[in-house]
């Protein structure tokens, strides 16, 4: 990202930090997927809600948790670009918050 190399360290510091909290874990997403994929869990921790309303409520039956089956399949090859599509969308927020923050000159020593 070009408008990164605009930052000083003290702001890379901070984007790191924000990126990390505000960001998602992969490893979170990809457990999620395996233990709570069918009903959707996955889908609700990267805001994907509509479709991850849609997995639990055809998790319900039978032909629905075979559909759900494929669809969690999918999902596993999908999920790793959402982790790191969400998280470059995060990371350019804050890039363009820290680039448009007015500069505070720095505080004069005092002794």
């Amino acid at each position: 990202m070009r408008l990164k190399s605009q930052l000083d360290t003290k702001e890379l510091l901070l984007l790191e930090s924000e990126t990390k909290s505000q960001g998602k874990n992969m490893v979170v997403a990809y457990i999620l997927w395996y233990f709570l994929g069918y009903f959707g869990g996955h889908r609700f921790y990267m805001k994907k809600t509509g479709s991850a309303i849609a997995m639990l409520i055809l998790s319900i039956t039978l032909i629905g948790m075979i559909a759900t089956f494929i669809w969690w399949i999918v999902d596993a090859f999908l999920l790793h670009n959402w982790v790191k599509e969400h998280n470059r969308q995060v990371e350019a927020k804050i890039v363009n918050q820290l680039i448009s923050a007015p500069k505070q000159p720095p505080a004069p020593y005092s002794f």
